[in-house]
């Protein structure tokens, strides 16, 4: 990606690592950076050290926070000295003084450095004389530890004598105890110190789980250079402070006052809010003289260890030779994918852009200050949307994680919403909140078509998978009185035994039963929402126009594949619970598919021959029959949308209309208060089948006039006015902001992917480019290298780091810009790539896993770099020429070439485009 307008000042990137640089960072609110492992530690920093220390929902070690905490907050990760002579400094920047400052000539100066998954911060005070060097990381393994290296350094030209102190509050407890009995859990506080630091383990937990024994706990050590341990602590906040005190200006500090020295076994103290406070031996620096301490937070499932984790973490020389490790593991985890572009900045930046996915498994869609929702875990959609990254980035493991995550399937078609911690694990609803999400059904199958064509694995589709089962049925509209949690999750056959399907019945049973869970316009109904959650207020009479159209692409492409695996099998028949074949209706007594009622009718009778219980029969239904029945409805669906749900526009061009409100009002078009259309609505026609080729340049046409904004990008929605409550809470959201007319990076690729995908690659390019230039502009959108969430009305990137966008921009650069696809198990290769994306030599290059095996593509323009005027001349495959097998789309690579090449290397494949 190559953007037009210089990035003015703001981060840098500084190698080929994606590390970058920043200064003044704390000039700037909101920021953040993760710091995560993946045995759990789940951290977040920003430049002043405030952020977040975690396991899980009920197992924060610092107090738990949103993203306005981190400018309000006193709690952070702080590092004091007190100078003699001088007073009281932060060397994390947040101290009042330093606060008071911050605008005047006296404030400290700063820098932020950083790269995968490690963060530094360099702070100086000229007045003062003094520096320090913070670096935090996670490191990479099972253990639960954060660390911190801090470096003093007397900057000025006169000898320093410093108290060091460090000061972290031990929160120990659940995310919940923060507002709902606050003081009266620091009651169940069991606080220690030992030779290194301080450690809580609470008496019990309250939270949603009970009033338990807790096991856990939470401690801050530390150590000089040259292993020294501290000289004493302060384990009590309060104490810590003093009267009239706060965190931000402690009284043990401002004062000096001298520390707690346990006698014999340590201090022990019970019922206070706890402090990781550790005081460290005066020193004195001669000019340019530095000295060292490392900070170790962790948490344990009992009683730390501390000797064994001093030993392992607490030393200079440890912290070093783990931070190494560290990057080496994350660059090499991100490395799986390389883009070489005419862009060196913009070929960084995709690196954080190919991590995200990565963090997205790690955290879920909580614990980062932004994700301040949710217990912890990922949604249904979430689990099938990261699949499609760690296809590109991790592919040895995703079939097992596909074949788990479809024991989530119900036999209504609908499926769990709470995602366990481990694969394939679902648990019965717990709050007792009976929903639906409509579009849930329709990703499964793109995520697995995706596999298939990257493997060419069509076994999968005939693997044998259990259904999920809990009290709700007929899609929530019923409860099954005689199911107990004791009875498990599993559906069951009459006979009592747990029943199990192929996979490829699962993912008929989802794209079947929405086809005729139609509203009064004979489009799917709404239910509790489609991908947009704040679609939520048209239970009773929204429909989903868009995912109407994803759903029969869906259905169209089963169809396809239906035909592929009769032909690469020679078998002719399928295996389908027999309650399935109503669904089926052209196997039997056809039913009218304009008729609403009769629709209404077929799935009721579903419903009864499958109540929560299945009779274990299967019946043998002709492969030929069934890709004919369900060709036969995509078609349906498609005229029906083409002819139905077209909105002319005055202008000449026209766009899908992709909702109908709880009132059955269609909700987009030109209206006399003004043009309501969205972007999703464009985005599902476009990126199936649904949209005929005729169509493309009209909603090309009409997303430019009425949803791309220069400032902000592709907004999702165009202003609806008032807050609609006949369609979902997301219209009270002020206009520009998240789901109500922000630019929303996921509609925002995915409809970039579609353009490419139809062959609209200026358009697509634009779309991709608008969304790099707006991200990577840090003087407006104040974000590290990535993609947001969304960008607001004022430009500023929200909700960084956790977002499902991310995997859609990896699939889209790897697979429609660079053209490297499979299609089922082959390589297809199918460049888009534009003038702009090449480098000075004519080259664009991507590295990627295919195969099983590492493949460079290289691409060379010989001739024409245009999109459009070139196409493959020749492959060479490690220097030897590659026979082309040529097919409409671009040139197929048979999967078995690649095979017979060696693992554990690189291969080289040289394009030539003329």
């Amino acid at each position: 990606m190559n953007h037009d307008h210089k990035i003015k000042s703001g981060w840098s990137f500084t190698g080929n690592n994606g590390d970058f640089r920043l200064e003044q960072p704390d000039r700037s609110s909101f920021l953040y950076f993760p710091l995560v492992n993946e045995g759990g530690m789940m951290s977040s920093v920003s430049p002043k050290l405030h952020g977040q220390v975690t396991s899980g929902h009920n197992t924060f070690l610092t107090p738990p926070l949103s993203v306005e905490d981190l400018h309000n907050s006193r709690a952070s990760r702080n590092f004091w000295v007190y100078i003699e002579g001088q007073g009281a400094w932060s060397a994390t920047g947040d101290s009042a003084r330093q606060n008071a400052a911050v605008y005047g000539e006296g404030a400290d100066e700063s820098l932020l450095e950083a790269g995968l998954l490690w963060h530094k911060v360099t702070r100086g005070n000229k007045e003062l004389g003094v520096g320090a060097q913070i670096t935090s990381f996670v490191p990479c393994g099972n253990d639960k530890v954060e660390l911190m290296k801090v470096v003093l350094t007397n900057s000025g030209t006169k000898e320093l004598t410093l108290t060091p102190t460090a000061a972290i509050p031990l929160y120990a407890r659940s995310a919940d105890d923060l507002r709902d009995h606050r003081h009266v859990t620091s009651l169940l506080n069991r606080t220690y110190t030992s030779a290194y630091g301080v450690e809580v383990q609470p008496a019990l937990s309250f939270d949603e789980r009970g009033h338990r024994v807790n096991h856990t706990s939470y401690g801050v050590f530390g150590a000089a250079e040259g292993g020294a341990q501290p000289v004493g602590f302060f384990p009590v906040q309060e104490e810590f402070i003093g009267e009239g005190g706060s965190l931000d200006w402690p009284e043990a500090v401002v004062r000096n006052l001298a520390p707690e020295i346990g006698e014999g076994g340590g201090i022990h103290k019970e019922g206070y809010e706890a402090l990781g406070g550790l005081r460290f031996a005066e020193i004195t620096l001669a000019p340019g003289q530095s000295h060292s301490y490392v900070v170790v937070l962790a948490i344990e499932n009992d009683r730390i260890g501390v000797p064994a984790l001093m030993a392992k973490y607490g030393s200079i020389a440890a912290f070093d030779a783990l931070l190494e490790e560290n990057k080496t593991f994350w660059a090499e985890k991100v490395n799986t994918v390389e883009f070489h572009t005419g862009d060196h900045a913009a070929d960084e930046w995709m690196k954080w852009v190919t991590l995200q996915p990565v963090l997205r498994r790690l955290y879920g869609n909580s614990f980062l200050p932004y994700h301040d929702y949710g217990r912890g875990g990922r949604g249904w959609r979430d689990l099938w949307q990261d699949c499609l990254a760690l296809l590109i980035m991790e592919p040895a493991d995703v079939r097992s994680l596909l074949l788990n995550n479809y024991a989530g399937v119900r036999i209504d078609g609908s499926n769990a919403t709470i995602i366990g911690q481990q694969p394939g694990e679902f648990i019965a609803d717990r709050n007792n909140i009976p929903r639906v999400w409509m579009d849930h059904g329709a990703w499964p199958f793109l995520t697995t078509m995706l596999y298939l064509d990257q493997s060419g694995d069509l076994d999968f589709l005939l693997q044998e998978q259990s259904y999920f089962r809990d009290s709700f049925m007929s899609r929530c509209k019923e409860r099954d009185t005689s199911w107990e949690p004791g009875a498990g999750s599993s559906l069951r056959t009459a006979a009592g035994e747990v029943y199990t399907g192929t996979i490829l019945e699962h993912i008929l049973l989802q794209n079947l039963v929405p086809f005729f869970n139609v509203g009064e316009h004979n489009n799917i109904l709404l239910e509790g929402a489609d991908w947009n959650d704040g679609l939520d207020m048209a239970a009773q009479r929204g429909e989903s126009v868009t995912f109407t159209a994803f759903y029969a692409s869906n259905l169209l492409d089963l169809s396809r594949l239906l035909i592929t695996l009769k032909e690469r099998t020679g078998g002719d028949t399928l295996e389908l619970a027999e309650e399935m074949k109503l669904l089926l209706d052209s196997l039997g007594e056809s039913i009218d598919y304009e008729s609403i009622p009769a629709k209404h009718g077929l799935l009721d009778r579903y419903y009864a021959a499958a109540p929560n219980k299945v009779s274990g029969i299967r019946a043998q239904l002709k492969l030929e029959q069934v890709a004919a029945d369900l060709a036969r409805k995509a078609e349906w669906i498609f005229d029906h949308l083409r002819r139905n749900e077209w909105v002319e526009s005055g202008h000449g061009d026209g766009w899908f209309n992709g909702y109908y409100n709880n009132d059955g009002e269609r909700v987009e078009g030109e209206f006399a208060e003004g043009t309501r259309m969205t972007l999703t609505g464009q985005v599902f026609p476009l990126l199936g089948h649904a949209a005929a080729p005729e169509q493309i340049a009209s909603i090309v046409s009409a997303v430019e006039r009425n949803l791309f904004d220069d400032k902000i990008g592709y907004r999702l929605n165009s202003n609806f006015g008032g807050i609609q409550q006949n369609l979902g809470r997301a219209f009270g959201f002020a206009f520009g902001h998240k789901e109500n007319g922000a630019m929303f990076s996921h509609m925002t690729v995915m409809y970039g992917n579609a353009l490419y995908k139809r062959g609209f690659v200026k358009e697509g390019r634009k779309v991709l480019d608008s969304l790099y230039s707006l991200s990577a502009d840090f003087e407006v959108s104040r974000m590290y290298p990535g993609i947001p969430e969304y960008i607001n009305e004022q430009g500023r990137g929200m909700y960084t780091y956790l977002t499902g966008s991310a995997s859609w921009m990896l699939l889209t650069m790897v697979t429609e810009v660079f053209g490297v696809k499979g299609k089922l198990g082959d390589l297809l290769l199918q460049p888009k790539l534009v003038k702009e994306q090449f480098d000075a030599e004519g080259r664009a290059s991507i590295k990627t896993i295919f195969a099983g095996r590492e493949l460079k593509v290289v691409y060379t323009a010989s001739g024409s770099a245009e999109y459009g005027e070139y196409q493959i001349h020749a492959v060479k495959l490690n220097g030897a020429e590659v026979t082309l097998q040529r097919v409409s789309e671009g040139v197929v690579i048979s999967r078995s070439l690649l095979s017979a090449l060696p693992e554990g290397q690189v291969h080289l494949l040289e394009v030539e485009l003329a």
